[in-house]
């Protein structure tokens, strides 16, 4: 059963509009039923045409869009689909009617160039707000088939985002129809569940993600309840970590961590600022504090900033630990640590004091001169970079195996 912004979808193509953009909360059910209405859409007025499937990335677009389309069992018994990971091309065909749907990634200011040349009769472009404008542009002026629709959706992001003030704001200069959904657009999620979502997300992720608003960045980065975040017991057991933030005059952070059970905690840390002290340490003090921090426990995988390159080949020339590069994507890690938090599923212990100081300071950059991205201010931030690679790097890691869990972490 559809809810009735869903079924405005299906019925979208038939207005007389050239494009759809379909914001709101997570989870609401937007990104299924636009896949669907769009394949329908195609197959029942085009042949042999090009048509764009766009996610930030092209693993993402195959997770979000490729793999439901092909579990929706009404497309399966009316059109022969088949999906090719090496040509990222779906191929849908039914009696004489066949059409090709590329799969792109929208990732960077370079992504464009994937669709130079193409042409295209639509193109359906999930997650557009964290696309560079760049591809956006390009992708809709591929767009030259008589008849092309332009299908968007996507997650509030900052009301200075240039697709917020250009098509959101504009839908009716730009003969766009705006639809805005929340969790309750989605009749496949049952109370609890939507009750669990609005549990893992605080201010301005949960003024995004649960209310759909497209709002401001300010304040406190994180909300760090002591009681609640801040622990004096020490975990039995469980698989070891550390997690650096390089720094040579800057600070240089560490901590290490223990995780059992799917939860963390930081159990110890290393802190030095060689600007505050007025002295410089070298590569190979840094390795020494690494040691002594880990105390002869094993550890599973130290992880640093892939920047840090002389620091990475110092620790494995020593060859005592395995060393993997920090993923280091701050929106998406800012996120992913503030929902661990709010879950529970990392804490930190009392004597880290520079980590619990720094979750205190650390802030959104909210000045009136600032762009459209959200950052936060580049002051006190050592500590919460190197939770922040830890929580993107390990902990992301291992909650993607937890059915329930795996598309929270990717925010799908």
């Amino acid at each position: 059963m559809l809810s009735k912004k869903q079924s405005e979808l299906l019925r979208w193509p038939y207005t007389g509009h050239t494009a759809l953009i379909c914001d709101g909360a997570v989870r609401s059910g937007k990104t299924s039923i636009m896949s669907l209405s769009f394949i329908l859409w195609a197959m029942g007025n085009f042949n042999n045409c090009n048509f764009g499937l766009s996610g930030k990335t092209v693993g993402s677009a195959e997770r979000n869009i490729i793999q439901p389309l092909l579990g929706i069992t009404y497309l399966r018994k009316h059109f022969n689909m088949s999906y090719s990971r090496s040509t990222h091309q779906l191929l849908v065909s039914r009696g004489n009617r066949t059409n090709r749907f590329y799969v792109f990634g929208g990732r960077d200011e370079s992504s464009y160039m994937l669709i130079q040349g193409v042409t295209l009769a639509g193109i359906f472009l999930d997650e557009v707000a964290l696309m560079p404008r760049s591809f956006v542009e390009q992708a809709m002026a591929r767009c030259s088939v008589a008849g092309r629709k332009i299908w968007f959706s996507c997650n509030p992001e900052g009301p200075e985002h240039w697709f917020y003030k250009e098509w959101v704001l504009k839908a009716d200069e730009k003969d766009a129809t705006h639809l805005h959904f929340t969790m309750d657009d989605n009749p496949a999620l049952a109370p609890e569940i939507i009750a669990g979502y609005k549990m893992l997300y605080t201010g301005v992720f949960y003024r995004r993600y649960i209310l759909g608003e497209w709002c401001v960045a300010e304040g406190l980065v994180y909300e760090l309840d002591k009681e609640k975040h801040v622990t004096d017991q020490l975990p039995d057991d469980g698989q070891y970590y550390i997690s650096c933030d390089y720094g040579t005059l800057n600070p240089f952070s560490a901590g290490l961590w223990c995780v059992a059970n799917n939860k963390a905690v930081r159990i110890r840390e290393y802190y030095h600022s060689g600007r505050d002290t007025g002295h410089q340490m070298t590569d190979e003090e840094y390795y020494a504090e690494l040691v002594h921090l880990a105390d002869g426990l094993p550890i599973e995988h130290v992880v640093v900033d892939p920047s840090a390159a002389s620091f990475i080949e110092t620790i494995r020339r020593h060859g005592q630990f395995s060393v993997r590069n920090a993923n280091n994507d701050v929106l998406d890690g800012i996120r992913l640590v503030s929902m661990l938090l709010r879950s529970g599923r990392i804490q930190i212990h009392s004597s880290c004091v520079d980590a619990i100081r720094e979750f205190g300071l650390y802030s959104w950059d909210d000045r009136p001169d600032k762009t459209q991205a959200d950052k936060p201010l580049k002051v006190n931030d050592h500590a919460m970079d190197d939770i922040r690679y830890f929580c993107m790097t390990v902990m992301r890691r291992k909650l993607r195996s937890i059915p329930e869990l795996r598309g929270v972490v990717d925010n799908e």
